[in-house]
């Protein structure tokens, strides 16, 4: 079985979320949908209250942030024993079936930790969202420096050199669509709430890939939005920048020998 967690702030609901719910709960294999709402007021409408038992809206007290809300769903995913949990964005396209076939393919690869599918933009080109581990250079520079001296380097850290037909063992997954067996995001210990948002997808994908494989693999695609709000809004550029200097604190800036074994095993 599947548990699926969204986590909301300020949505779109007539747009993007409500036609997304009324698709995930056509997922055979689905126990729980959670709706996290980070939003500060709680804006009741009554299209957010289908009825359906599967169907969970939860208002948070405060906004906890992306890696914290989801973990309140995974920690329900690992105390029922729920075998899957799905992290996903709530400017995802995806069709039911699709979800229910990643399932059934899960369950019969138990060395795959975490599966993120083929993505792409609304006009069909590829998003490159399964990458290497990224070094403060390939964070920094691509966002501060002109992209004519960053573009060798964004295609190795984009795996633009890989054949991205075949599925790809990539220790960096997004987090707009994280298919995780629920045990090995216990055994990485969840996401880690240091982070309010952005690299915790990071961080959770290469601890899983320690133990499991973590895949991007092509036999389905979905299609994101992507708003890619850090490069429109100076608020969520300095929050980006503040949760990636943890992430270095943590893991090692110019030192980090796993980064190296994990990139160069690719």
């Amino acid at each position: 079985m599947l548990n699926i967690s969204i986590v909301l702030y300020h949505p779109r609901w007539e747009e993007e979320v409500l036609p997304l719910v009324e698709e995930l709960l056509r997922v055979k294999n689905l126990r729980k949908l959670y709706l996290l709402d980070n939003t500060e007021e709680r804006e009741l409408h009554p299209k957010k209250q289908i009825k359906d038992p599967k169907l969970r809206y939860m208002h948070m007290p405060e906004n906890l942030g992306y890696g914290r809300a989801h973990n309140v769903a995974l920690r329900e995913s690992a105390y029922y024993r729920t075998e899957f949990h799905l992290v996903l964005n709530s400017d995802i396209r995806v069709k039911a079936e699709d979800i229910d076939a990643m399932h059934d393919w899960m369950a019969a690869h138990p060395e795959v930790g975490q599966l993120m599918p083929r993505v792409v933009n609304p006009d069909g080109s590829q998003q490159y969202l399964a990458k290497r581990l990224p070094s403060p250079l390939d964070v920094f520079g691509r966002r501060f420096l002109p992209a004519s001296l960053m573009a060798r380097r964004n295609r190795r850290y984009e795996l633009r050199d890989l054949d991205l037909t075949k599925p790809v063992n990539a220790p960096y997954l997004s987090g707009c669509f994280m298919f995780l067996r629920t045990q090995a995001a216990v055994e990485a210990g969840l996401f880690d709430e240091r982070y309010f948002m952005y690299p915790e997808d990071i961080d959770l994908t290469r601890t899983i890939h320690r133990a499991y494989l973590t895949l991007y693999h092509p036999g389905w695609t979905i299609v994101h939005a992507h708003a890619r709000e850090s490069y429109k809004n100076k608020h969520m550029l300095r929050i980006h920048i503040r949760n990636m200097c943890r992430y270095f604190n943590k893991w090692g800036w110019l030192f980090d020998s796993e980064r190296r074994r994990f990139n160069q095993k690719i």
